[in-house]
């Protein structure tokens, strides 16, 4: 029976209208005297602080003291200003999916397990009242490798529980093939959606648990089994 399900952010329950890289560019352009730096880079299932590291590292930026503060600090003002201008929307079934997982008489703790730093995941989910869905999480800010924040989304989550869990009893839900990556590196099962830039053949080829086109058909019931 499945104890803890763990959901990626962007393309999974939300897509932002290109909010994020555009906060990006900002910020670079603001902080580093950098226009249009997001054009060589690939967000999809990456890490915030590994996609600044990226930055850095292309442009032969020494990284000092302070950097990663101040950019996430300027990143976030402008995350917040392109959401209000076009927030985005939900995706189909997510809603329903998540009031369903919650509303069960033995429900499963439900987290985050996103690449946004904190500030940026709350940002974008209470745009749509998602934030409050979730009682646990790892984030961006913690490490640049995902499957390391898988690890510490896994520690939070049993710590709620109160039980150590066996990889049947997690689900990791995303729309990349790094998400199913991150459910291998912690032995969880994996639900991947077809909603970012993969293909639903694209995913599946890469062998997770369940591959759906969107989170509507999704039966509750199935994935808690």
């Amino acid at each position: 029976m499945t104890r803890l399900v763990l959901f990626d952010i962007d393309d999974t329950l939300i897509q932002t209208n290109g909010a994020g890289p555009r906060a990006f560019d900002r910020a670079f352009e603001i902080e580093f005297g950098i226009k249009n730096a997001t054009h060589e880079i690939s967000f999809a299932g990456r890490t915030d602080r590994g996609i600044l590291s990226e930055f850095l590292t292309n442009h032969s930026i020494p990284e000092k003291p302070g950097d990663f503060e101040c950019f996430f600090r300027s990143y976030t003002f402008w995350l917040d200003y392109y959401l209000a201008q076009s927030p985005g929307n939900i995706l189909p079934g997510v809603n329903r999916l998540l009031r369903e997982l919650l509303g069960r008489n033995q429900r499963p703790a439900i987290g985050l397990l996103t690449g946004n730093i904190r500030l940026g995941a709350q940002i974008k989910l209470r745009r749509h009242r998602l934030w409050n869905f979730f009682e646990t999480g790892a984030f961006g800010c913690e490490h640049h490798d995902r499957n390391q924040i898988a690890e510490i989304a896994l520690k939070r989550g049993q710590k709620i529980l109160g039980k150590n869990l066996r990889g049947s009893e997690i689900l990791v839900i995303g729309d990349t093939t790094l998400d199913i990556d991150c459910a291998n590196a912690i032995s969880a099962r994996s639900l991947a959606v077809a909603t970012g830039g993969s293909t639903l053949d694209d995913l599946a080829a890469h062998q997770p648990t369940w591959a759906v086109e969107n989170l509507s058909g999704v039966n509750p019931q199935q994935i808690l089994e």
